[in-house]
């Protein structure tokens, strides 16, 4: 596999090729400063490459590091959390190296995709321990802000074990904050959240945002992404696809089919409601008996799916994009 990077799509105003404007970093806008700088990354794994010659800069405010499964990003985060060596480039957070530097790593807070948790621990005495590693002061007062923050107080004094996945991706999140770091790395925190887990979770991303500090948040749902981060970075198959404003992104990836899984109470009455919108380009049905939707016009098409089963008389129990739609439109990005 080549190690040399197809050049990021320019979309928006933010969105600028290294090439063409050296001094700005894809991801910034001219004149912001980054907190993290990522230049020439690669990693790589004997033949296998995970990351392939990727730069790119963050700075304050919400950031989503978008891509299919399978992309990059767990690796990405990873090198910027100092947890992995990068093969090649630099990393650094706050102009000093992502790894190795004890002080780089309590300006940061990690929230991983892997669960690194103790079932033995309560929720409090979990977020405690990481206030005692990061030798604060007050770790009690620390710890009750940080549970808090995540809306775990009445669950707090029970076993992880016994927490549910959404519980367990607050605590985390509670970790990762109790040091109130400026910089904050979460992957994946979404995954196995209900929706009001989802929704605060969602809220407190934005808030921390909005106080200054530098989230940067990986996912592979776009619907998501939309609720968060103004600022995105594509990844796929380890390159750097697209940066910059979230909306001319979304826009240019609209332009080109998707795949909408809808759940009703009336699916095959619906679907034949649902041929006659000009935003349908095919519907079929999948093995569990929902309809699968084709569509070249997302948004048109989500605003058809709810008039089409109130005037019907039919109940939506679920409208949701098919991940492997969402893959087709990354690669689109790269020009395969």
């Amino acid at each position: 596999m080549s190690r040399t990077a197809e050049r990021p799509a320019q979309v928006g105003p933010a969105a600028v090729p290294a090439a063409e404007a050296p001094q700005v970093l894809p991801g910034l806008v001219a004149g912001r400063s980054p907190t993290i700088v990522v230049e020439h990354v690669s990693k790589w794994y004997g033949d296998v490459v995970a990351v392939s010659d990727v730069s790119f800069g963050v700075a304050p405010g919400v950031t989503a590091l978008l891509g299919p499964n399978g992309a990059g990003k767990s690796t990405m985060l990873k090198m910027l959390a100092g947890l992995l060596a990068a093969s090649s480039g630099s990393v650094r957070i706050h102009g000093r190296p992502a790894r190795g530097e004890p002080g780089t790593y309590r300006r940061l807070g990690l929230v991983p995709e892997q669960e690194q948790l103790y079932p033995f621990l309560t929720g409090r005495e979990f977020v405690r321990l990481n206030a005692v590693l990061q030798k604060l002061p007050d770790p009690d007062g620390a710890t009750d802000r940080a549970i808090t923050l995540v809306e775990m107080t009445n669950a707090a004094g029970r076993k992880l074990g016994g927490y549910s996945k959404g519980m367990r991706q607050r605590v985390k999140v509670a970790a990762a904050l109790v040091h109130d770091p400026d910089v904050l790395l979460m992957d994946e925190p979404l995954n196995g959240t209900d929706p009001v887990q989802r929704a605060g979770l969602i809220g407190l991303i934005r808030e921390l945002g909005a106080a200054g500090k530098t989230v940067l948040v990986s996912s592979h749902v776009l619907v998501e992404v939309e609720r968060f981060a103004e600022n995105i970075l594509v990844i796929v198959n380890g390159k750097l696809a697209a940066a910059g404003d979230y909306r001319a992104i979304r826009d240019k990836m609209d332009q080109h089919d998707h795949a909408i899984r809808i759940r009703a109470d009336d699916p095959r009455r619906l679907a034949a409601a649902l041929i006659a919108e000009p935003s349908t380009r095919a519907i079929r049905f999948d093995g569990a008996g929902r309809l699968v939707a084709e569509t070249n016009d997302v948004r048109a098409f989500s605003r058809a799916v709810p008039a089409v089963a109130r005037r019907e008389g039919i109940r939506l129990l679920e409208v949701q994009a098919v991940d492997e739609s969402l893959t087709s439109v990354f690669a689109y990005l790269v020009g395969r």
